[in-house]
């Protein structure tokens, strides 16, 4: 009886040693994660798609294998799913702001090839890209995802009439066309659905273009690109996979 009684009051003892243990290493894995996880999760555009978005898309309605799209089936055999499980990370941790001169022309859907993950194939010159169907002239919301929160300003370019989408992108090859800082969000930070949006007022335009969004964070050098493929031919949003 002794002995139960002596054991009854050690445990009290050596029960906190453990759970101040686990405690610690619970601690020391939470902050793992919360030192890796921003360099891989920030933002792409939604809409009009980015490639990456959408290939992304592609790839889940295959059931995780190999998507439908062959642009994105090519890019997928060239770098991989890695990056499309971080469609939103198009990113170049020390981008400040800059464009000509520092992203390479051919380089720009990738962001410069500086993130964490693969994204070169993004910059292929092809026409079978997922494509977004829009009218020239017309006024679209863009929506842009926020999949991780920050302060700072999108500028938003489209391809110059005449350009063809087998010419690898450039920075001669675009014109600026609007520029927003703080747009108001919607939905769920962190979720596929939650986005930051606003009105862009499009150019004439025909035939098929890139409209190429460059997101400059403010507290920080962090930089993100989004290429989208659109087509004008009087759609309103409609999708060609």
């Amino acid at each position: 009886m002794a002995i139960r009684n002596t054991e009854r009051r050690k445990s009290p003892i050596r029960l906190p040693r453990t759970l101040g243990a686990l405690g610690a290493a619970l601690f020391a894995l939470v902050t793992a994660v919360a030192t890796t996880t921003p360099a891989s999760a920030h933002g792409a555009t939604l809409f009009p798609g980015s490639r990456t978005w959408f290939c992304y898309q592609d790839l889940v309605k295959s059931g995780h294998q190999m998507p439908s799209n062959p642009a994105c089936a090519a890019a997928v055999r060239q770098n991989g799913t890695t990056g499309l499980y971080n469609w939103f990370a198009v990113l170049d941790s020390n981008g400040g702001g800059r464009t000509t001169g520092y992203i390479p022309d051919g380089k720009l859907c990738s962001g410069g090839d500086r993130g964490p993950f693969q994204f070169s194939a993004y910059n292929a010159a092809r026409t079978d890209w997922p494509k977004t169907h829009l009218t020239s002239g017309s006024n679209i919301q863009i929506k842009h995802s926020n999949w991780a929160h920050h302060p700072g300003r999108f500028d938003v370019y489209i391809t110059k009439q005449g350009w063809s989408p087998t010419k690898a992108l450039a920075w001669g090859d675009l014109e600026k066309i609007n520029s927003v800082t703080n747009p108001p969000q919607s939905g769920a930070v962190g979720s596929e659905t939650g986005h930051y949006y606003w009105n862009v007022q499009l150019p004439q335009r025909s035939g098929q273009h890139i409209i190429y969004i460059h997101w400059i964070r403010s507290d920080s050098q962090e930089n993100f690109y989004s290429c989208s493929d659109v087509v004008f031919d009087g759609g309103n949003g409609q999708v060609t996979w």
